[in-house]
């Protein structure tokens, strides 16, 4: 990993032997905060734990049941519908093996050209030195006839001159580079804009895969899926172990800093009651739980204060459970928990507070009224106090709904879409199951004046009851209930189609056999999963506006902030692309196919980027482009390493002609040299002698005779 240096260059620290004083009225401020969120939260606690009880199959303290019912039988159809949900969202988010996240150059790059070109078969005017050409002195002189454009200064032009950016270093040796694409077959093509973009995308990329991003990305789908909120923090900085043994066998761990991500349950997360997602958020607060050896861990990090954290240990474990806390566990437990229970704030704060607290603030943000700081609060002490380190600053959390409500925080999740059509099916499946049971059994009516008293009234094969003389008749009667329990299984089915239609997730969708009409056929059932990933579609819009885009926003602006790497670095924009993988595959694969048969015609292969091409089959295909496609000069060594290995004539005899297979570009030898685009047949270029070129009657040199030794075109740089 590149030199990487992940501190503020202005850190800002509350110090050690600050009175305590002058923090008693911040913890306060926290505090407050912090019960105000809590209290506003209230009744998205209450829908997190009925959806959670609807997936765990669990009936809540509210559920009376009646002395008639017997059967406690719940359908757990909800926690069917969110793992399917939660299946089909990661399946699209991971579609391409890797996070979905891609960087690209801006529409009109500043700082650094789009492309440029040079090409080897034209090398660059030579001139007699002292002689100066147009290019040279493009700003003319008296008498030699040039002048400048209307609106041209010399700073104007002077910024027309090639900015390579990245490829400075590497290309700056290379005589005749123009700006712009090459026209010519042999014309070798860069994309600086493109490689700072591709080194950032790498990067990224690196830093994710070592976070475990993909991991907690999972969670969050989850958590999304069940209780309507995703919730990722990052990234922020962390010291991370690398395995390391001696050659004596010595283990010398490598300690680097790194950033990292991590999912946050929505449970601990208490956001500004008035904002309706992160961006309107003036502060966020998370709740940790804590162990002691955690708490112990934190004196390692940047700007923790370890003086205070040693006399918050001492003080001992205090922490408030929530009254959610024990329906969310299986067992209950009233014992005191050991942990501490501590607030992390991010966000505003007036500058004037800030400096009463004992912040320095920086010249630069002086004159701004409000400033953002990170604040942790644990048994009445300041654990950490910095100002944001952040540039832009930005509250490091980003919270994705399953189904955006627009007047609150929190989205709706698919539980609780489907919360009156589950307490449906629980009913109708419990009347179904004690009408089952009732009408299976016979009920008893005994005459005990016709029988001798104190026999045991239990019935089974083979009892045996004594009769006394009294009124002839029967003494023993049966009764059977009839069987309703068909009526209500069709209730319980019409209460499952309409959980279907509430949660936009078919049955057939998630693995329901029986299906029968149109989802009989292939057609069919293409078409029945083509509308049901409507539903999912929007899903996987929100993960990308709200999730995917402004992490790997924040990814790009950590590294153009603390990353030293200069190749990596430009006007670049972060794309996410989870709403791309939702065609399918087969799909995306034949449309490219054919696509690609379609520009190999000679007269369109001009018009394609077969690079882009092949790269975008492979990921439809689920491949790793990177791994399986070569990249353009690779292409090239290639392509010289096939044509050195075809078998060459003896010397008097005529080379055979050789196939005209397409290049990279979908182009023949013969049509590269003549530069038309089109089948010009086969045999030899024409040159200026033949009858075809007005020339100077010049023979054909043995090069334009040879087909076989031409030169091969130079790839480009995607």
């Amino acid at each position: 990993m590149e030199d990487t240096n992940f501190e503020d260059t202005n850190p800002v620290v509350l110090d050690d032997d600050t009175k305590d004083i002058e923090l008693a009225s911040l913890i306060t401020f926290i505090e407050g905060r912090f019960k105000r969120s809590k209290d506003w939260r209230r009744f998205d606690e209450e829908r997190w734990l009925q959806s959670y009880r609807n997936y765990r199959g669990l009936y809540g303290p509210d559920v009376q049941f009646t002395e008639a019912e017997r059967s406690r039988v719940f359908i757990k159809i909800t926690k069917t519908k969110v793992l399917a949900a939660y299946g089909q969202i990661t399946d699209v988010l991971f579609a391409r093996q890797k996070f979905p996240l891609s960087i690209e150059p801006t529409t009109l790059p500043e700082g650094v050209t789009e492309s440029v070109h040079f090409d080897p078969k034209t090398p660059p005017e030579q001139t007699e030195e002292g002689e100066e050409t147009e290019e040279q002195s493009p700003y003319g002189f008296p008498g030699d006839g040039q002048t400048m454009e209307a609106g041209e200064t010399r700073t104007s032009l002077e910024e027309k001159k090639l900015k390579l950016g990245p490829l400075e270093e590497k290309l700056s040796e290379i005589d005749g580079l123009v700006e712009g694409e090459g026209l010519t077959p042999s014309a070798a093509t860069f994309h600086p804009a493109m490689v700072a973009a591709k080194k950032m995308e790498k990067k990224i990329m690196d830093q994710l895969e070592e976070s475990g991003a993909s991991k907690h990305l999972r969670s969050a789908s989850f958590e999304c899926s069940l209780f309507g909120t995703g919730i990722i923090k990052g990234p922020f900085a962390v010291d991370k172990e690398y395995p390391n043994w001696d050659e004596d066998g010595t283990y010398t761990p490598n300690i680097k800093t790194v950033p990292q991500v991590k999912h946050v349950s929505c449970w601990d997360l208490y956001p500004d009651p008035d904002a309706s997602n992160m961006d309107d958020a003036s502060y966020i607060v998370e709740r940790h739980k804590l162990s002691t050896s955690q708490l112990r861990e934190l004196k390692s990090r940047p700007f923790f204060r370890k003086e205070a954290i040693n006399r918050c240990i001492e003080m001992g474990e205090v922490y408030n459970s929530e009254y959610w806390e024990d329906d969310l566990k299986d067992y209950y437990l009233n014992d005191h928990p050991e942990r501490y229970q501590v607030l992390e704030y991010w966000g505003l704060m007036e500058t004037s507070v800030a400096k009463e607290y004992g912040i320095d603030i920086p010249k630069e943000l002086k004159n701004i009224e409000q400033i953002q700081v990170n604040c942790w609060v644990c048994n009445n002490f300041i654990l950490r106090l910095v100002i944001n380190p952040f540039k832009p600053a930005r509250i490091p959390y980003y919270a994705v709904p399953y189904e955006l409500n627009p007047y609150s925080f929190f989205g709706i999740g698919l539980a609780e879409n489907m919360d009156d059509t589950q307490t449906l099916m629980n009913g109708f499946m419990r009347m179904a199951v004690d009408n089952a049971v009732l009408s299976g059994n016979l009920l008893i009516e005994v005459d005990e004046t016709n029988l001798v008293p104190g026999q045991d009234l239990q019935v089974y094969p083979g009892k045996i009851f004594r009769r006394q003389g009294g009124a002839p008749g029967q003494a023993i009667f049966g009764t059977k209930f009839p069987n309703v329990s068909n009526e209500n299984m069709q209730l319980f089915d019409k209460a499952r189609q309409l959980s279907d239609e509430a949660t936009g997730l078919p049955s057939f969708a998630h693995g329901q056999t029986g299906v029968t009409g149109t989802g009989r056929t292939a057609a069919g059932i293409s078409m029945l999963m083509g509308a049901a990933s409507g539903s999912i579609k929007t899903v996987v819009k929100n993960f990308d506006d709200y999730l995917l885009r402004p992490l790997g926003e924040s990814f790009f602006s950590f590294n153009m902030q603390f990353n030293f790497d200069s190749e990596i670095k430009g006007d670049l924009e972060v794309k996410a692309r989870g709403i791309e993988s939702l065609m399918a595959n087969e799909v995306r694969s034949q449309r490219l196919l054919q696509f690609l048969q379609v520009v190999s015609n000679p007269g369109l292969a001009p018009f394609a980027k077969f690079t882009t091409i092949i790269r975008e089959i492979a990921n439809s295909m689920g491949l790793d482009p990177d791994k399986v496609c070569n990249t353009p000069e690779e292409a090239l060594r290639q392509a010289k390493i096939l044509q050195q290995q075809q078998p060459t004539p003896p010397p008097g005899q005529p080379q055979p002609q050789q196939q005209q297979q397409p290049n990279a570009q979908g182009l023949s030898p013969n049509d590269l040299q003549g530069g038309g685009g089109g089948n010009i047949g086969i045999g030899a270029v024409p040159t200026p002698a033949e009858g075809q070129f007005s020339g100077t009657g010049q023979q054909p040199t043995q090069q334009a005779q040879n087909t076989g030794q031409q030169q091969a075109p130079v790839g480009r740089l995607q």
